[in-house]
């Protein structure tokens, strides 16, 4: 199933797009998308049953914003350095364990929301990512098909960066990872039965009309089942949790110079196999 959260932001209704690319109303069956569906399989199970139905009213899409896939996130964990081309383009050795991090829940906004470029940055960076989403509740996971039994789906993240924050300030990554609006998520959460290989999925990412990264998860480094079972060994993961896996190469800052940060007025555009796409119109905070 494509599940997906529209309308104004917090306000947002869920909706379900259909097999022939109909948007669906479930405000009548759901009262949201989040962890508690997630976690819930008899209710993902009418959800399915309503659709193969045919029983659901339909949504005219006119107009109307797609918010994130997931409301009331909990936390969005991050992996850096998991692609080799991303790491041998940044002049970094490959990570012997994966590099962890944290954005705030609050970073995340709608796949096509604007974004914002902070006060006095000069080195924000974007980053096209496949995103997990969690599905029931993983604390100290042995195995990788334990690992995959508990992701609920899959969706596409804009990992948005600001690299003079990130690494020239001091500290932890955190400054140059969780300025608002540095997360857009969707458009949808793709099911897990619907992604049968999480490790064929093509990533691709526009700034301006131009092809900037043109990868391939086949090239993750720590690849999706030994991300979550080892996140699993750190934090406690609860449905609706998001999991960021790291993004391939050909980002600003791995380009020779003058490398071309984002600036107010650009437009990125992203997308990843089966999973949505996603636009963004830069301005500034």
């Amino acid at each position: 199933m494509k599940l997906l959260r529209v309308g104004p932001p917090g306000a947002e209704r869920p909706a379900l797009l259909d097999q022939e690319g109909t948007l669906r109303d479930l405000s009548a069956l759901v009262d949201d998308i989040d962890g508690s569906l997630l976690a819930d399989a008899s209710a993902l199970d009418r959800v399915r049953a309503a659709a193969g139905a045919g029983v659901l009213p339909a949504l005219d899409a006119t107009g109307l914003r797609v918010g994130p896939p997931v409301g009331r996130i909990g936390k969005v964990v991050c992996i850096g350095l998991n692609y080799h081309g991303h790491a041998a383009e940044t002049g970094q050795a490959t990570p012997a364990e994966p590099v962890v991090f944290l954005k705030a829940a609050d970073t995340v906004v709608g796949p096509d929301d604007t974004v914002l470029v902070p006060r006095g940055s000069v080195k924000t960076d974007w980053e096209v990512e496949l995103a997990i989403v969690i599905g029931r509740t993983a604390r100290y996971l042995e195995t990788d098909e334990e690992a995959l039994a508990h992701v609920a789906g899959y969706a596409v993240a804009h990992d948005v960066s600001e690299r003079e924050f990130q690494i020239e300030r001091g500290g932890t990554w955190d400054k140059g990872k969780n300025c608002e609006t540095f997360n857009p998520l969707g458009p949808w959460l793709v099911t897990a039965d619907e992604v049968p290989d999480p490790q064929a999925l093509g990533l691709r990412l526009w700034v301006n009309g131009e092809l900037k990264q043109d990868g391939d998860t086949s090239d993750q480094i720590f690849p999706v089942a030994e991300v979550v079972r080892y996140v699993s060994r750190f934090m406690t993961l609860y449905p609706g949790d998001i999991i960021n896996t790291g993004t391939p190469a050909g980002v600003a800052m791995g380009q020779p110079e003058p490398k071309p940060y984002l600036r107010p007025g650009d437009v990125v555009e992203l997308e990843v196999d089966g999973l949505g796409r996603q636009r963004q119109e830069l301005k500034s905070a």
